[in-house]
């Protein structure tokens, strides 16, 4: 009862809506990858295009959320000055050309790239032979990224297959002072010894394993079609903690496969933006929060849609219902002032530690009940994560089965559940069909 009454004072805070505006064919579909000016760093350019062709179009296949390292992390940026790091990474999108982003957003200090390189990965530490290609920055084969910058490589003759791996390899003779990464990649990258060995096929050089992406933070394919993109913004629960490391089980993987099975226009490009311990309202020095970074994750990936999946640290932090609703409200906002098509989620249950108490199961319950009854008129779509995985016998925990063993995050077959609560319906979908002609999409009102 108290859940209730608390949400229906929130509904009644929180007036207005956002219209929705279902519009549109590939005759004006928003995609495509940011563009970057100069080879040493500089503003990112509008990412998304609009374009009346179901032709080959460079579109976003993979993302990283960018965070600072912390000073003691083993990867930090002193660690790495004459070093190669070779990063596994999940294209989302096949394509015959690849180019890559490379970040210094937290750095102070200008930072040196040297030889870069892109090839397939053999499901190790080494490269498939006949496939690496050396990258090159305007022209050059290395590049100096200003502080708080970010580069695009040259486009490169290196066959991109969704689901299939690619190794980039970075030569870093002089990082900056803060790394920009991204800590939790539940896959394996490789650190070699000193030298530069971004151009060796092998993987003997690379004798230390890494669990986070380094200064990347974007992969660009050249894809037939045009093939648009959600974006997964959230905490743990969307970065994968608790499912198994090196097997793409993350609620964003599952919301892949699931569009590809569904076929015709839906299949999309899934990217994640999820940072473990972020919070809705606040940042911390492990990452930005979902509002402050934005234009990196949404609009600079090119995305159309996004799904924000968010609030729990928030409720352990001890803010209140009416916070956690005014921020997705904004968040909400943004997106769709943005022309991006914004889905809000339940906050997942949880009984661990300060999640668990009585007092945030009270608030968790009236932030859900408010966006079950509410979200709609702020965003173009609502999923019941929480209800997908809640203990029938006790809702405010999640199902044993659900749960990985730490009562917060999610097991595989949780994070499944999550993806099969989301309507595909409720996202724009892609513009083009397989075949190459239109599909009608939906485009958020400004």
């Amino acid at each position: 009862m108290r859940a209730r009454t608390t949400a229906a004072r929130l509904g009644a805070r929180v007036g207005g809506a956002l219209r929705l505006l279902v519009a549109g064919t590939a005759l004006a579909c928003l995609l495509g990858a940011a563009a970057l000016s100069g080879s040493s760093g500089g503003e990112v350019a509008p990412a998304a295009s609009l374009d009346p062709v179901c032709g080959p179009r460079w579109v976003t296949a993979w993302h990283a959320a960018a965070q600072p390292a912390a000073p003691a992390d083993p990867a930090a940026a002193p660690v790495l000055a004459g070093r190669t790091v070779r990063m596994v990474v999940q294209p989302q999108v096949t394509g015959s050309q690849v180019r890559v982003r490379l970040s210094n957003a937290y750095g102070t200090v200008p930072m040196h790239v040297g030889t870069a390189s892109a090839g397939r990965s053999d499901g190790a530490a080494g490269v498939v032979p006949g496939t690496l290609a050396q990258l090159s920055f305007a022209g050059r084969p290395d590049v100096v990224v200003a502080p708080g910058a970010e580069v695009l490589s040259d486009p490169a003759p290196v066959v991109a297959e969704a689901g299939s791996p690619l190794a980039v390899s970075l030569f870093l003779p002089a990082p900056p002072d803060v790394l920009t990464q991204h800590d939790v990649a539940l896959e394996t990258s490789y650190l070699s010894g000193a030298g530069d060995a971004a151009l060796d096929p092998a993987g003997t050089a690379f004798v230390t394993p890494v669990g986070s992406w380094l200064v990347l933070t974007g992969l660009d394919v050249l894809a037939p079609r045009p093939v648009n993109a959600v974006v997964a913004v959230g905490d743990s629960i969307t970065d994968g903690v608790g499912s198994p490391a090196g097997a793409d089980e993350r609620w964003s993987d599952a919301l892949s496969r699931r569009l590809v099975a569904a076929g015709g226009p839906a299949p999309m490009a899934v990217l994640n933006a999820g940072i473990s311990a972020n919070r809705l309202l606040a940042g911390d020095g492990r990452g930005e929060a979902p509002l402050a970074r934005f234009d990196r994750d949404v609009v600079g990936s090119g995305a159309t849609d996004v799904v924000l999946h968010i609030g729990t640290n928030d409720i352990a932090a001890g803010r209140g219902a009416d916070e956690i609703v005014a921020g997705l409200v904004a968040y909400a906002e943004r997106a769709r002032a943005a022309g991006t098509r914004v889905v809000l989620t339940t906050i997942t249950p949880s009984h661990a530690g300060a999640h668990g108490t009585p007092e945030a199961v009270a608030v968790r319950d009236a932030v859900n009940a408010w966006v079950r009854a509410h979200g709609t008129e702020h965003a173009d779509g609502v999923a019941d994560f929480a209800a997908a995985v809640a203990d029938p016998a006790d809702p405010a925990r999640l199902a044993p089965a659900f749960d990985s063993g730490d009562g917060l995050h999610l097991s595989a077959a949780g994070y499944r559940a999550l993806a099969d609560a989301l309507d595909p319906a409720q996202l724009s979908g892609s513009p083009c069909l397989a075949d190459g002609t239109p599909a009608r999409v939906l485009v958020s009102a400004p």
